[in-house]
């Protein structure tokens, strides 16, 4: 029963990664693929009590493939975990099916309260690489979360994040994006915030470059007035 759904992981990876040429390549060499097995039988030991157990297994599933899930963890169809090393998923995480993450995913607590510290991700969320998602928060079906960006706060269906704190780029689910993304990536969307950061940098360098004409124009000055002053006075005698 826990190894059911085996052939729709299978699926889901060569649905998601190009690279994926045949089933003996992924099952052999797919670390994303390994560690969501070794997490079924964790979670299968954890849910009749056999805590050290599944805790046991989840550790042996993180020396083998660099990937640490808490055999507390929800994990739903259909995910991929792409590369996977580094990416960290807490006891109280959930996430829904059809969900993508890429490596050095945090799914992390901010409390050391008992009950639910983790975050809860929807169906068809893509976590780029380096992405930090923390708290019980929510991020809603459909969302990106952008690489190396740090969520705290609950995010709505279809919206994009990026940035640290993490920002909304467009909260409104977009009926005819794609399904599914690389590394949360939307091309069609910019950062305002790093496009002001990028207009100032470029206003910053035409004010250097005005400075220095001016500096050089005021230096030509100085010197035709020293060379003017360093002239010996000439008087015409009648």
């Amino acid at each position: 029963m826990m190894f059911k759904n085996l052939r729709e992981d299978l699926a889901s990876v060569f649905e998601r990664d190009p690279a994926a040429r045949s089933t003996l390549e992924v099952v052999t060499c797919y670390p994303g693929f390994h560690a969501l097995v070794i997490h079924k039988l964790a979670r299968w030991f954890w849910a009749r009590g056999l805590r050290w157990l599944g805790r046991f297994t989840s550790h042996l599933g993180r020396f083998l493939t660099g990937i640490e899930i808490h055999p507390g963890a929800t994990i739903g169809r259909r995910v991929f975990i792409d590369h996977g090393m580094g990416v960290v998923i807490g006891e109280t995480a959930e996430i829904g099916d059809d969900s993508t993450l890429y490596h050095g995913v945090t799914l992390g607590g901010t409390s050391w309260n008992k009950g639910k510290r983790h975050p809860t991700l929807g169906k068809g969320v893509v976590v780029g690489a380096g992405a930090k998602i923390l708290g019980p928060i929510t991020i809603g079906d459909g969302a990106r979360v952008g690489s190396n960006a740090v969520v705290v706060r609950d995010v709505p269906p279809g919206a994009t994040v990026v940035g640290v704190p993490g920002r909304v780029l467009d909260s409104a689910a977009d009926q005819n994006a794609e399904r599914f993304a690389a590394y949360a990536v939307v091309q069609s969307q910019d950062d305002p915030y790093a496009k002001a950061i990028q207009e100032l940098v470029e206003h910053s360098q035409e004010l250097e470059s005005v400075v220095r004409d001016l500096s050089a124009k005021l230096a030509l000055l100085k010197d035709e007035r020293e060379r003017d002053a360093a002239r010996p006075e000439i008087r015409v005698v009648r």
